[in-house]
């Protein structure tokens, strides 16, 4: 079994550690269940998770059934990001949005709650397109608000953003009684994010990139990373997979990362890149990657929308 190295980000408790590469749970019921308990036996501890996804119901029973099987000893093993969907991002909503997670997840407290965007969705069922009328600006500061009163209640031990851009976190740290410990973002050597990780780091907020490997096959995805030249080249040089390359190359900035396979080989090799590091040669290859963001949010509505199209332009400056 593998151990993969931490980190740690402030919590109720002060430090909490985080370990740095975690499972992703989007998926169906099923899978997500029977995968999660094969990531335990494989050494994977952290698992992300949020609220539109539908998988916190599986998740929990997997981890309630990796108690009963002895997979792990205590709650206190596993590290569980869950998140508040657009359609809670208002002050009364909030803490009710909250409780539910903890009831599909059957857990007492969650270790991450993140607001998932920075945005206000007025829609009861989540359907695509999104109408374009349906999405309004977020107050964050009465939401902030509420999310700090998560955490003063136990019931989850930090608290984080996603989907946000240095402007947007400078806004809450302005007034936040307990700032962000992570903005969980795209992140890939096709989607560096320098500029937002220089600035999170000056400001103690650790990184969690999504999409590392472009979330090639999904219904939103795309195959650029997996068929990038340049890590194909170094791929083939080191053999390693190019989604090790990837992976180790996201570890390599001082960042945590998720990244989602349900295959158990896969699953093996995702986590072996702690052994062996990329050379100067190779990290200046990569560097010059030329950059290009993946904007799905924006292809889920049915038009044009300001809010959105103003988060999207925020989140594409590198």
């Amino acid at each position: 079994m593998v151990r993969i190295p931490e980190t740690t980000i402030s919590s109720c408790d002060g430090r909490r550690p985080i370990p740095l590469i975690g499972m992703g749970t989007v998926g169906n019921y099923d899978e997500v269940k029977a995968a999660v308990i094969e990531a335990i036996k494989i050494g994977y501890r952290h698992f992300d998770t949020a609220s539109i996804y539908g998988t916190e119901k599986p998740l929990g029973e997997a981890i309630a059934e990796a108690l009963r099987l002895g997979l792990i000893k205590s709650r206190a093993e596993v590290f569980i990001t869950t998140k508040l969907w657009c359609n809670s991002t208002q002050r009364h909503l909030v803490l009710p949005a909250m409780k539910q997670s903890l009831r599909n997840l059957g857990l007492e407290y969650v270790d991450l709650y993140l607001i998932h965007w920075p945005i206000t969705l007025k829609q009861e069922e989540f359907k695509i397109p999104i109408p374009k009328e349906c999405i309004a600006p977020i107050n964050i500061r009465e939401v902030w608000e509420e999310m700090e009163k998560c955490q003063n209640l136990g019931l989850t031990k930090s608290i984080g953003v996603s989907n946000f851009s240095p402007r947007r976190i400078e806004e809450i740290l302005s007034f936040a009684k307990i700032p962000p410990a992570v903005n969980q973002v795209e992140m890939n050597p096709l989607w560096q994010q320098k500029k937002l990780n220089e600035f999170c780091k000056k400001n103690d907020i650790l990184i969690t990139g999504f999409s590392p490997l472009g979330a090639y096959g999904s219904h939103w995805g795309h195959n650029r990373v997996m068929e990038c030249d340049v890590l194909k080249e170094i791929s083939k040089s080191r053999g390693k997979t190019i989604a090790q390359i990837t992976l180790r190359w996201i570890f390599e900035q001082g960042v945590s990362v998720v990244v989602k396979s349900f295959n158990p080989e896969r699953m093996k090799q995702n986590i072996d890149i702690f052994d062996w590091s990329l050379t100067e040669d190779e990290l200046k290859k990569i560097s010059q990657i030329p950059q290009q963001k993946l904007n799905y949010f924006g292809s889920l509505l049915s038009g044009p929308n300001d809010v959105v199209a103003e988060i999207d332009a925020e989140l594409s400056f590198q």
